[in-house]
């Protein structure tokens, strides 16, 4: 008797299903919740403000007003968004960055030093200083809540030393323009700052250029992507908001010279964060510090790297925020440190480390700004702007521990 066999099946196994595009922008929203969130909310204060003052919000002044009113806490938010992810916390960077303002006031305006150098040697000693903190937690193993205390006391009593108790002014005007300054015009009169158009158009097509590969690479690696329309959509959208962006600073006095800085430090500390080796070791010792050091990641060494950048970028928004007031201060920098900390966790840093991105860091920035400028303009005292600023801060780290509660379920 013959039994008849077939090899191949009656019907063709059924193919695995494609994720819908609901679906897809479902895991996407959940991946990147924390910054879509604050994404989102920075959107909707714009609009509420722009309503509630009449469209003064976003009026070009007050924009260009905006981001130098806020680039200090910018720069310094980058910076402590990079030691929260490491896991520790820099409370110093408050009084280093009035040090640091009194050091230039000091250089420049009693001794004369060219404005050039006295910011290269400021930069320098707030590296230094910030070595000096990095070695006691990295190689001492003192714990950074503690020698960031100690250093917050400190410098704030060298700035009273070096000021003696007074304000030092003026500065130069090349250093004033760090600060206050816009790029120059250039080109035929066309209405508008015509290199900022520039620098728009350079933006756009940057932004689309990554865009594109990658979604090239993500194909590449049989990843998901967005449907293609819904790809386009998200590249039409960027580059109706840099193109607004664009125009608005271009009808004023162009882009101001402290918005370049910020955005070189974004695109350096960003390309570092996501790139580079020690970026991805930062974020290894925050996220698990045994496994990290048992993966050959070498901690104290990362660590004290973290504090020197910190220190220095510290350094640097002292100098924008003397070169703004035109002059040295012996209060400068109160509660920079808070403001620093608060926009980290507004823009999607985690408590326990090993989570935030640097462009977050500027999300939570803007939002505080935004807040800040916007009760300004419609008159909302200064203590009750302290209560609302208060009240956001605990909704985003909420927001955090309900997230990883709902994660781990």
């Amino acid at each position: 008797m013959t039994v008849s066999t077939s090899s191949a099946p009656d019907k063709a196994a059924p193919q695995a299903a494609q994720p819908s595009a609901a679906a897809l922008l479902l895991r996407g929203v959940r991946a990147n919740m924390r910054q879509y969130g604050m994404l989102v909310a920075l959107a909707s204060l714009v609009v509420l403000f722009q309503i509630w003052t009449d469209g003064t919000l976003l009026l070009p002044n007050n924009v260009s007003n905006l981001v130098q009113q806020n680039s200090y806490i910018l720069i310094l938010a980058m910076g402590m968004m990079i030691v929260i992810v490491a896991g520790h916390i820099d409370l110093s960077v408050g009084s280093l960055a009035a040090f640091v303002g009194a050091l230039a006031a000091v250089l420049m305006v009693r001794h004369d030093v060219p404005w050039p150098a006295a910011l290269a040697l400021c930069l320098l000693v707030g590296a230094l200083a910030g070595a000096w903190q990095g070695y006691f937690i990295a190689y001492l193993g003192i714990p950074s809540f503690i020698v960031t205390l100690a250093g917050m006391l400190l410098f704030r009593g060298l700035t009273q030393i070096f000021l003696e108790g007074r304000s030092l002014a003026p500065f130069p005007d090349g250093f004033q323009n760090m600060a206050k300054g816009f790029i120059p015009e250039m080109g035929p009169y066309t209405q508008y700052h015509n290199p900022t158009l520039l620098l728009g158009l350079v933006t756009v097509v940057l932004l689309l250029l990554r865009e594109t590969r990658d979604r090239k690479r993500q194909l590449a690696y049989e990843l998901d992507v967005l449907p293609t329309g819904l790809w386009v959509l998200k590249c039409v959208a960027m580059t109706a908001a840099v193109t607004a962006f664009t125009l608005t600073l271009a009808s004023f006095h162009g882009v101001p010279v402290v918005m370049l800085i910020m955005c070189a430090l974004l695109i350096g500390l960003g390309y570092v964060m996501r790139n580079a080796v020690v970026g991805r070791h930062v974020y290894a010792l925050g996220g698990n510090k045994a496994a990290a050091k048992l993966s050959g990641v070498k901690d104290r060494r990362v660590t004290f790297l973290v504090f020197v950048n910190m220190g220095a970028l510290a350094a640097l928004a002292g100098c924008v925020y003397a070169a703004r007031l035109n002059a040295g201060t012996p209060q400068a920098g109160l509660n920079f440190e808070l403001e620093a900390i608060a926009a980290a966790f507004i823009g999607g840093a985690s408590m326990n480390g090993g989570v935030g991105t640097v462009m977050g860091a500027v999300i939570g920035g803007l939002v505080l700004g935004v807040l800040n400028n916007g009760m300004s303009l419609v008159g909302i005292g200064t203590d009750y702007q302290q209560v609302i600023k208060g009240l956001v801060l605990l909704a985003a780290v909420g927001f955090d521990v309900w997230n990883k509660r709902r994660v781990g379920r």
